[in-house]
């Protein structure tokens, strides 16, 4: 499978790069600036062994064009204009995986707290800018970027909805590629606002604790994770 991460230069989309990388899956790196994603990809080509061929780095459209999956990982204040400049980039058939949080930081408020997002969520709001036929996916806002870009397991569960329910199978496919990951199908893409908000949730106790906090569902079956 060929990803895209739009936003792939940052530390949550050059983390999440790293880990399918590893996986043996082809990343494209994409950035505003081309140049700047060829640099991220270097880097991240030399942490899993000089593997080149796995990763390379494109201007964000050029991106968008070359792959199956485009995994958005841009911060909220970016999201609406990122999506209408890759709009053009985008067909049918693909998956647009949004991993935003209308966190409040980004209208100069507090981390911990989330906007309110006139569609319901940020996904949602992603799911009315993309072209007829994209499925969007919402998934993996509670992963913390600083352990993504370590060697070791992360310790977290992805909650991963989408009104597409081939394409949330696929997306929770890639996220237990990524050690110590669990992923669940959690409905429709309405119930990402909830997700969404569980993230500030997080980024209070890791502010408290000084922490890397994640999420852990239980209770469940053990074939909810493995759907």
């Amino acid at each position: 499978m060929t990803i895209a991460i739009v936003g792939g230069t940052g530390p949550e989309g050059s983390g999440l790069a790293l880990r399918w990388a590893r996986a043996g899956e082809i990343i494209i790196i994409g950035s505003r600036d081309a140049q700047r994603a060829a640099d991220t990809a270097v880097k991240l080509a030399e942490k899993i062994g000089g593997k080149s061929s796995r990763v390379s780095g494109a201007e964000n459209k050029a991106a968008c064009a070359g792959a199956e999956v485009v995994v958005l990982t841009v911060p909220f204040e970016a999201q609406a204009e990122t999506l209408k400049h890759i709009k053009p980039a985008l067909r049918p058939g693909q998956i647009l995986v949004d991993t935003t949080v209308p966190l409040a930081a980004s209208v100069g408020g507090k981390p911990t707290r989330t906007l309110g997002v006139w569609q319901g969520s940020a996904a949602q709001q992603a799911a009315e800018l993309v072209p007829e036929g994209v499925a969007v996916v919402a998934a993996f806002h509670n992963l913390a970027a600083d352990l993504l870009q370590l060697d070791g397991p992360v310790d977290c569960d992805v909650i991963v909805c989408s009104d597409d329910k081939e394409a949330g199978k696929r997306v929770r496919d890639l996220a237990r590629k990524i050690p110590g990951v669990r992923a669940l199908d959690g409905g429709k893409l309405e119930n990402a606002r909830i997700v969404e908000q569980i993230t500030a949730v997080l980024i209070g106790l890791n502010i408290r604790h000084k922490g890397h906090s994640g999420l852990r569902i239980t209770g469940l079956p053990a074939e909810a994770y493995e759907k």
